[in-house]
């Protein structure tokens, strides 16, 4: 008689192909399952709060990316888990301010890198400052830093005013007509085209059509849809395969990337084989950049297509940003124009060292950087082999972590109000006296942060008081409510429509 143990032992192991392949397929589930509950609660980074599901699966936080909700998403974590949050299974963000910013980005980052899964590498596979390695990201800003310093961007102010008064008139002619006039549009026209001229020595001709060019619309268009690409290709290795191998080598594909790159190429060999009748950007970028440690062409194309998109686009941002929280605080708005119209009786008036001494308006215009961070998410850092510590905290090699802009503004326990307008916060107001200043950091610290944050500073200045002293503003009902919007990787931003009035005299 055979017994129920013998009919058992008579099947194992499994000689059939079929039985086989379901036995290592149950085993290989239970084998990941079973690690993933391991990791989540027993792991090395169980000990950092978070949601459990993101800690077991990349799944939440690649939908926050791809449907944009991450300026909602993310702070909401923060608020409910504290200034540390495990976002993904390997992912770490951070919105506890000065500490956070210093460790993750400052000097002396304990060998944090770039996220190569966030930063591409330009078309042309030669690194620009954004994506170089230490070293030669040394050697480039040493040349580049040259350029952007405060002496030499004072050199620039007819520059600066000329493309800045043709803005002025020509919201003038809007206001005359009497049409409303989309602030975003005219921010980002005048910072394209004053770009332009310093990189090139020759406009984009955006202001004079008072509309964007067709290369700057599939910047814009591009940014969306990359943002959405990246987390397609995050999601797993197939995925990032089918990106990188099927979709960015197809024909159609690579086509449209090098029409897009040569637009900047084109302009930039047209410059290096000219001497403009007036000094610019690549001016000062030559004359410390020749000689072996200088820069070779391919990185001249590389850097000239990243200041087209970095040192554009952001400072529009800003100042639509701000504008927007101005019209919808008209007691601000107020303050800002007895400050400005009383320091200055005309545009001829303005300098930028005078400017920079307006005390409201860098007020206003640092409030809105934290209202309205041009990059309101986090710039990855990866932690290398072997681990570090990080605000007091061992964190394993490989995980990510960032500090997350418009969580860490939004943060109660930094900022009394975070969610008003106060530019009062930045000028000694009693009020938020316990305010942590140093928690914002929109053009971030450490050798990294922003190489053109002093051409932003007086972009920001120029652009905003000659604005507030020649026009009254009035938001149009169509644009109540601006500022919810959708975030990938940029804020995906809509006209910014607002009836103007020149100012009486």
């Amino acid at each position: 008689m055979t017994t129920m143990t013998d009919s058992a032992a008579s099947t194992w192991p499994p000689k059939d192909t079929f039985s086989i392949i379901v036995l290592f397929a149950a085993l290989s589930v239970v084998y990941y399952v079973g690690s993933k509950i391991y990791d989540v609660y027993f792991g090395p980074l169980s000990e950092f709060p978070g949601p459990k599901l993101s800690a077991f699966s990349v799944l939440p936080s690649l939908s926050s990316l791809f449907t944009g909700d991450d300026a909602v998403y993310v702070p909401e974590l923060h608020a409910k888990y504290g200034p540390v949050v495990r976002t993904s299974p390997d992912h770490l963000s951070f919105a506890n301010g000065a500490a956070g910013f210093k460790e993750i980005y400052g000097f002396g980052k304990k060998g944090l890198y770039k996220d190569p899964q966030f930063y591409g590498v330009p078309l042309n596979k030669v690194h620009s400052i954004i994506t170089a390695d230490d070293a030669n990201h040394s050697r480039q800003r040493k040349i580049l830093s040259h350029a952007f310093s405060d002496r030499a961007l004072k050199d620039q102010e007819p520059l600066l005013k000329r493309w800045v008064e043709l803005m002025r008139d020509k919201l003038l002619e809007s206001a005359e007509a009497g049409k409303p006039a989309d602030m975003l549009k005219f921010y980002n026209c005048t910072t394209f085209d004053i770009m332009g001229d310093l990189t090139f020595a020759e406009s984009l001709q955006m202001l004079e059509g008072s509309d964007y060019s067709p290369w700057v619309k599939v910047i814009f268009a591009g940014v969306k849809t990359g943002t959405r690409l990246r987390a397609f290709k995050i999601y797993s290795k197939i995925t990032n395969y089918l990106v990188e191998n099927l979709l960015f080598k197809s024909e159609v594909v690579r086509k449209k990337q090098w029409e897009h790159w040569n637009y900047s190429k084109e302009r930039v060999d047209r410059r290096l084989a000219r001497t403009p009748d007036r000094p610019d950007l690549w001016t000062k970028i030559l004359e410390r950049g020749s000689g072996p440690d200088g820069l070779s062409v391919p990185e001249h194309h590389s850097i000239a297509s990243l200041f087209m998109i970095a040192g554009t686009e952001t400072t529009a941002t800003a100042l639509s940003g701000t504008t927007y929280q101005l019209l919808t605080n008209p007691d601000t708005l107020a303050l800002l124009q007895k400050e400005i119209r009383t320091a200055f009786s005309s545009f001829d008036d303005m300098g930028l060292e005078s400017l920079a001494k307006q005390k409201y308006l860098m007020a206003v215009l640092q409030e809105g950087l934290r209202m309205y961070p041009p990059v309101p998410s986090e710039l990855p850092r990866v932690v290398p082999a072997g681990g570090a510590v990080i605000c007091g905290q061992w964190v394993p090699g490989g995980t990510k972590v960032g500090v997350h802009h418009l969580a860490t503004y939004r943060n109660e326990e930094l900022f009394r109000k975070p969610y008003e307008f106060h530019p009062e916060r930045w000028l000694g107001d009693p009020e938020f006296k316990d305010d942590k200043l140093d928690a914002m950091e929109a053009f971030s610290v450490g050798p990294r942060n922003c190489l053109g944050k002093n051409l932003a500073w007086h972009e920001m200045r120029l652009l905003m008081a000659t604005v507030v002293l020649h026009f009254d503003m009035k938001l149009c009902e169509e644009s109540k409510g601006w500022n919810d919007q959708k975030v990938f990787t940029l804020w995906e931003k809509k006209p910014l429509m607002a009836t103007l009035t020149p100012a009486k005299a």
